[in-house]
């Protein structure tokens, strides 16, 4: 499992990493499709109660999976991309059970 972290106008918080990688660690356990993620931590000034942006993208074979959430804290943000994520690949192995 390779986690690749970009943190673009915030600073570099290991618990946040940590809390992230816990969590997709239960994707690829689950899911054993998976080759990397690649994990954006974003925060918009200009909005007062969300603006903390978690953006997910998955590698696997066939195309990429994708999923952002914009909430009031990074930790929601991180569980609704992930539970976004889940809901894809559901759906990308139940096509890959077909064939």
């Amino acid at each position: 499992m390779t986690v690749n972290f970009e943190y673009v106008g915030v600073d570099v918080s290991e618990t946040l990493s940590a809390f992230t990688e816990d969590k997709l660690e239960k994707l690829f356990n689950r899911y054993e499709f998976l080759i990397n993620a690649t994990v954006r931590f974003k925060q918009e000034e200009n909005q007062h109660d969300a603006g903390k942006i978690c953006n997910i993208e998955l590698s696997l074979p066939g195309p990429r999976i994708f999923a952002t959430s914009n909430e009031r804290n990074f930790e929601i943000s991180v569980r609704e991309s992930i539970s976004d994520l889940e809901r894809q690949l559901k759906k990308r192995k139940q096509v890959y059970k077909t064939f």
